[in-house]
């Protein structure tokens, strides 16, 4: 099987793409730009595309391709500098998706991956999302997320294109930036946090099982036409992931109470009500579906996952105070 991945220098996939060189597929990496990228795997053959939007070229990219595992997508950032940042989600992610889908129908694609989020169920509740729930999504990357799951269906209902949506909770793993390097960070330097009062839920999935997942819709005759919901299937509270990596960093867990209501009112008061809402509120996954349906089961422990992430990153920091310990001339 020769297959095209998109994003193939994101974090998801360098890894992905390793991961499947690996287990003999042909892979072709589609950047934006070649020039400006961390190097794919070995074994990656490399297509520049240019921006992903309406008008995107894929024939390059598509020569050839059985299937497509589609990853990359614009989420909001901090420092957005686009004057219309919905709009500019809106068009990577919506308008994007339609373009590859229907270039890739044209060029005789089979199977059509799309990396998805479950934040277009909604931003958490007490219950575990599944995939028989309304969809509720809040921000513009998940309605975004959300209206391209909807075109891709309505594509595979007309033309028999097999569509597979894995709507995914937080990765985390080696080379994972955002929120959950600020956590690394934060428990690495023993700063205490004040979520001991905490009582919350939350799934996540390590990288290398999110890749599995991928790699199995890819492949599973079942797969095709469905939607699943994926996770490590271990969900914790917000103190027991910090302890869970204090203890895979080899650091004590500086956590003290405080009530989670204050917290919340805190996050209002300094702008920061989301992030902080995902620090106390719960959102979980139901992944019995993609178990059931694809007999498959995630094939590593949270434990491992963050035990490769504190290696990586304790890798990460003692290479920087090498650069910097190395005397100029």
């Amino acid at each position: 099987m020769k297959v095209l991945v998109t994003g193939a220098n994101g974090f998801i996939g360098q890894a992905l793409c390793k991961r499947m060189i690996v287990e003999g597929c042909q892979v072709r990496g589609a950047v934006r730009n070649a020039t400006q990228m961390t190097p794919l795997p070995s074994g990656v053959e490399t297509v520049q595309v240019g921006n992903i939007w309406s008008e995107t070229n894929w024939s390059k990219a598509l020569n050839g391709i059985n299937g497509i595992v589609h990853l990359a997508a614009r989420v909001h950032v901090m420092r957005e500098n686009t004057a219309d940042p919905v709009m500019a989600i809106r068009e990577v992610n919506v308008n994007g998706t339609t373009c590859l889908a229907q270039q890739a129908l044209e060029a005789g694609v089979r199977r059509f991956v799309y990396l998805s989020s479950v934040k277009v169920h909604g931003e958490g509740r007490a219950t575990p999302y599944n995939e028989k729930d309304d969809s509720g999504p809040v921000d513009p990357y998940a309605k975004s997320k959300w209206e391209a799951e909807k075109i891709l269906n309505k594509i595979a209902e007309e033309t028999g294109m097999e569509i597979v949506i894995l709507r995914s909770p937080l990765v985390y793993g080696p080379r994972v930036k955002a929120n959950f390097l600020r956590i690394l960070k934060v428990v690495e330097r023993g700063i205490p946090l004040p979520l001991a009062s905490v009582n919350n839920r939350r799934s996540l999935i390590y990288i290398e099982n999110l890749i599995d997942a991928i790699i199995t819709g890819m492949k599973h005759h079942r797969a095709a036409g469905q939607t699943y919901l994926v996770s490590d299937g271990d969900d914790v509270s917000t103190p027991e992931l910090i302890r869970r990596i204090s203890y895979a960093l080899g650091k004590p867990t500086r956590l003290f109470p405080f009530p989670p209501i204050l917290l919340k009112m805190a996050g209002i008061i300094t702008g920061k009500f989301v992030s902080m809402d995902r620090l106390v509120g719960s959102l979980t996954i139901d992944s019995s579906k993609i178990r059931r349906d694809l007999n498959w089961q995630a094939p590593f422990s949270m434990e491992h996952g963050l035990r490769e992430t504190a290696r990586w990153y304790n890798k990460q920091r003692s290479d920087v105070r090498g650069r910097m310990s190395v005397p100029l001339d």
